[in-house]
């Protein structure tokens, strides 16, 4: 049901507005109002020049703003082009701890028209917070996102 009516919210939200960092803003606030036990909800966006991740619009505490490609959760779910579901973030092989309360973390990587554009990155101060419907809602709540942004700059 949540995954249906967040969905329904989002798109609703986003109607009749393309520009990529206004539904970017709204997006990472809905997420962060609707998701309870997060600290942190928001997007890192490809640089092409520097060939990084580059901190876009968020909800949180002030968060890293450079992460490199392959490096962190974040960098390596851009990487692989796959979400990463993280039960305990201190166990993850070169973990960045932009805030040292965040204990797990999903990644979901925007993709559009075949093209890596950058993450949907959202922590939480305990372990094993994020489930498998946690990830299906998240990855369609991207795919809405992605549908309402014609323009991507």
């Amino acid at each position: 049901m949540k995954n249906t009516l967040l969905g329904q919210q989002l798109d609703s939200l986003l109607t009749n507005e393309t520009n990529f960092v206004a539904n970017l803003a709204n997006t990472s606030a809905l997420i962060f109002d609707s998701f309870s036990n997060i600290n942190w909800a928001g997007f890192y966006l490809y640089e092409h020049k520097s060939n990084e991740l580059i901190l876009g619009p968020f909800q949180g505490k002030v968060a890293c703003m450079h992460i490199s490609i392959g490096k962190g959760v974040c960098g390596t779910a851009f990487q692989e082009g796959k979400d990463l579901v993280v039960a305990n973030v201190l166990a993850f092989p070169g973990h960045i701890a932009c805030d040292a309360a965040s204990r797990s973390e999903i990644v979901i990587p925007l993709i559009k028209n075949g093209e890596k554009i950058g993450v949907l990155d959202i922590d939480a101060p305990s372990e094993n917070r994020f489930t498998e419907d946690d990830r299906q809602t998240l990855d369609s709540l991207v795919q809405i996102l992605l549908n309402h942004c014609d323009q991507l700059d």
